[in-house]
This record gives C-alpha cells, structure tokens and sequence, in this order.
C-alpha cells in the first residue's frame, strides 16, 4: 500500500515595498512605495491609499454626477485630493463635466504625476484641456476662493473619523461643511470619500443644511466597506 501523501499550498507571500520618493512638506512626510505591480502613498508614516482598486475612488465621481439635478449642462467638479489620480481619471473619461478643478497641496503628489511614475495613470487626463490642477490647502482653497462648483468631491484622507493630519479634521467641523456649502451652486452635491460609515458625519451634514443626504458603500475583501457620503445644497 502507497503511503498516504498530502499537498501543501503555500500562502502567496506579497512583494516586499520598494520607495521611489519621499519627501519632507509642510504637513510632514510623503513617501510614493511600488509594491508588485501597484503603488502606494503613505502620509507621516499612515498608509493613505494605492492603486489596487479604486471602485471608491470613482464611485466618488460618478455618484456626484448621478446626484445632480436633471438637465445640468457641462457641471463643474472641484476634486479634493489628486491621490493616486482614480478619481480625476473618472472625471476625465467622463465628457459630460465641464471644468475638472484638482486641489492638492503635497507639491511630492503633483510631481510624481507630471513628471513621475504615477503619470502611467493621470498622463491622459491631466492634459485634457478641462483640467487644472491647484496647489494649494484644500481648507483654505475652501474659505477663501469666490468660484462656486456643481460638485465637490472630497478624498483628502481617510474620511471624518480618522483623519492623517490634524489640519484636515477642520473640513468635517461646521465651519468646514459650511464653507463646502458656500462652494455650491443651488443643487451642487458635496460627496465625501470615506473608509468607513460615519452616522455622526450624517448628523453633521444635516446641522450645515444639506438636504438629500444618503451613503453609497463599496465593499472591501476585509472589514467594514469604503462609504462615499453624499449631499446636496437646496437653495
């Protein structure tokens, strides 16, 4: 009789991170990582976002677009974060925006975009004539600009309840929803990238006076799903 015999499966072992750049800004540190055949942003040593997915990243974009009133011709889009470039490639394939604006304040981001490895990504859409790319603090960009948007679409860290930096939790307080409010043209949507459902951020959207408030989910292989929370100005 043959002995019994068993086979083994080894666990993939995934690649090891290799750093392409890091570099020191005025909010700390940024460092771009290739994993395999992905890349990867890590923000003062937190893990920000890659590029293995991005459904949320473009649910962000689309859902915007599908929440805007009936019949609105060439809406503007303001993007909140170039991130890993998911959202305003969304953005950009889509011909029914008009003015695609990008803020981002890491000027490492922007760089590894334009002249970077990311460019394999954004190249295409960075130079459609609808895009400009603002380099400056979203929450100031925010307070101080005159320009009303029919969509802000927000992705500047890891959503209301856990944010990277402490500056960035000023955006999700009632004076940072109302400057978003400001923003928006009579029935602009406001939709807020996140990494896990937020009720209380809900709460706060209604205390600002957004009306049609709802969060769409994208379900994630492990944990609680990546939300988008959306809302509109009425008036």
């Amino acid at each position: 009789m043959e002995p019994d015999t068993q086979t083994y499966t080894c666990a993939m072992i995934p690649p090891a991170p290799v750093t392409l750049d890091r570099r020191e800004g005025p909010f700390g540190e940024v460092v771009l990582r290739e994993r395999g055949e992905h890349f990867e942003i890590i923000a003062n040593g937190c893990f920000l976002m890659d590029t293995s997915d991005g459904r949320s990243e473009r649910l962000l974009i689309d859902a915007a677009l599908g929440a805007l009133p009936a019949g609105r011709t060439g809406p503007s889009v303001l993007i909140g974060g170039l991130g890993v470039g998911f959202s305003l490639v969304r953005a950009a394939e889509e011909g029914r925006w008009g003015r695609i604006v990008v803020v981002e304040r890491e000027q490492a981001i922007v760089d590894w975009h334009r002249q970077g490895p990311l460019d394999r990504i954004s190249g295409a859409a960075l130079a459609d004539p609808r895009t400009e790319v603002v380099h400056t603090d979203l929450v100031a960009h925010l307070r101080t600009a005159t320009e009303r948007y029919d969509a802000l679409c927000l992705d500047i860290d890891n959503g209301p309840d856990w944010t990277v930096t402490e500056d960035n939790g000023s955006l999700y307080s009632p004076t940072g929803l109302a400057h978003c409010h400001d923003r928006l043209t009579p029935g602009g949507v406001l939709a807020v990238w996140s990494a896990q459902p937020s009720p209380a951020f809900e709460q706060a959207l209604r205390n600002a006076g957004f009306s049609g408030i709802k969060t769409e989910e994208v379900a994630v292989a492990r944990g609680v799903p990546d939300v988008v929370h959306l809302a509109s100005r009425s008036r």
